[in-house]
C-alpha cells in the first residue's frame, strides 16, 4: 500500500529529482499512530557528514542521497518500565545475565588468548567509571570502562544497584539480541541507520545537530559530558549520568533524546566502506545497510551501527551527539550507555488497525 506523492511536495528540482513516484510520504488514513510513537513523513535527505562539520570522522563520509518511505518511530528510547513489561510477560533473560560460553567468546580473540579467571568469567556488563587523572590517550577506552560482574539492565551500576525509581530512564546493558527479542514481542523492529539519521535530522537542511547548528545550545538540548572527560562532569546540563527520557526538548519530528543520553541500536551492519558504495548512486531508496560487517580495527567481531551518542560524549574525544555520528558495537556487547528505540513500517501495521 503506497500513497501517491502530493503535488505540493518536493517542488524544487534539487529535492524532487529521482524520488520514486510510489514513495510513502503521508500516513495512510486508515492507520492510527501507535501509542508512544510519532509518524515520520517520507522524503529525501543527505545522509552522512555535512561539509560544515569540523568534527566529522572519515567513516561518516562521503555524504549521499537517500529516499525513505514514511514510518512510525518511538518518541523515546525504550525505558526500564517498558522493558520490564516485556520481561515479565516472556521471562526473557538478557545476554548480560546469562552464563558465559568461553568456547564461543574466544573466537573473537587471537588464538593464544588465555581463558580469564573464573572470578571474571561471570555474567556481567561494562560499567563506566571516572578517572582521577587527565588522560593523554582518549582512544584507550579501558581506562574508563570496567567489566562488572552482576551488572545488567536491572542492576545498571552493578549488583548492589537498582532501577527502583528509575522506571522512566532508558533501559541499558542491552545486547543486540535483547533488542531484537523486545522488537519481536512488541511487533516492531529496529530502525535502519538511514531511518534513524533522517528522523534525528527532523527535516532540517545541512544541520549538524538535531536542533540545528548552534553548538552553544548543547547543554540545553542534550545530555552529554560537560567538563573534563573522563575526570569531572560539571553537570552544566543538569545530569552527571543518564537522564529520564523527555528531560530535554524534542526535535521538530517530536522525538526525544536523538542526541546524547544513551547510544541507540540500528539494524545495519557496521561497514566502513558502505557509504562509499552508496555515494556512487544518485539516490538510494530505503537502504537496509551493508550486506556484511567490516571494521579493520576490529576484524574478528561483526558489529552493528549505533547512533546518537550518550551522556559520556564530549567534544574532546568524540562529539557523537552530532546527527551523522556513528559507531560499531559487537552483537554480544552491552554497556551502561547503550539502549534502543523501535520503529514500525506501514506494512507491519496493515491488518492490525
Amino acid at each position: 500500500m503506497r500513497d501517491n506523492q502530493s503535488k505540493n511536495d518536493f517542488k524544487s528540482d534539487e529535492v524532487s529529482a529521482k524520488i520514486p513516484l510510489n514513495l510513502i510520504i503521508e500516513k495512510p488514513s486508515n492507520l492510527k499512530i501507535p501509542n508512544g510513537m510519532v509518524w515520520i513523513s517520507g522524503g529525501k535527505f543527505i545522509q552522512g557528514a555535512k561539509n560544515s562539520d569540523k568534527m566529522a570522522m572519515s567513516h561518516e563520509k562521503p555524504a549521499h542521497t537517500v529516499s525513505l518511505d514514511g514510518f512510525f518511530m518511538d518518541q523515546t528510547e525504550v525505558t526500564n518500565k517498558m522493558f520490564k513489561q516485556f520481561v515479565d510477560e516472556t521471562a526473557y533473560i538478557t545476554v548480560a545475565e546469562r552464563k558465559i560460553n568461553w568456547e564461543k567468546m574466544k573466537q573473537q580473540f587471537p588464538p593464544d588468548t588465555p581463558i580469564p579467571h573464573d572470578s571474571i568469567l561471570q555474567p556481567g556488563s561494562l560499567v563506566f567509571h571516572k578517572t582521577t587523572n587527565r588522560l593523554k590517550n582518549l582512544n584507550d577506552y579501558s581506562k574508563w570502562w570496567n567489566w562488572k560482574v552482576g551488572a545488567n539492565w536491572k542492576h545498571p551500576e552493578g549488583p548492589e544497584s537498582t532501577i527502583k525509581g528509575k522506571e522512566n530512564y532508558p533501559v541499558v546493558h542491552i545486547a543486540f539480541e535483547d533488542a531484537i527479542s523486545y522488537c519481536k514481542w512488541a511487533g516492531r523492529r529496529l530502525p535502519t541507520e538511514a531511518e534513524w539519521e533522517y528522523a534525528a535530522n527532523g527535516g532540517q537542511k545541512d544541520a549538524i545537530y538535531s536542533w540545528g547548528n548552534d553548538s552553544e545550545k548543547l547543554t540545553q538540548m542534550a545530555n552529554s559530558w560537560t567538563g573534563v572527560f573522563p575526570i569531572n562532569n560539571n553537570m552544566k546540563d543538569g545530569y552527571e549520568g543518564k537522564a529520564p527520557v523527555k528531560s530535554f526538548p524534542a526535535n521538530t519530528f517530536g522525538l526525544f533524546d536523538m542526541a546524547g543520553n544513551v547510544w541507540e541500536y540500528t539494524q545495519d551492519w557496521y561497514n566502513i566502506d558502505y557509504y562509499i558504495e552508496l555515494a556512487e548512486k544518485e539516490n538510494t531508496f530505503n537502504p537496509k545497510g551493508a550486506s556484511s560487517a567490516y571494521n579493520p580495527n576490529n576484524p574478528r567481531i561483526p558489529e552493528k551501527v549505533i547512533k546518537g551518542g550518550s551522556y559520556l560524549c564530549n567534544a574532546s574525544y568524540c562529539a557523537s551527539y552530532r546527527i551523522s555520528a556513528r559507531m560499531g558495537n559487537a552483537l554480544d556487547s552491552s554497556q551502561e550507555h547503550l539502549g534502543f528505540r523501535t520503529v514500525a513500517s506501514v506494512n507491519m501495521l496493515i491488518g492490525k488497525k
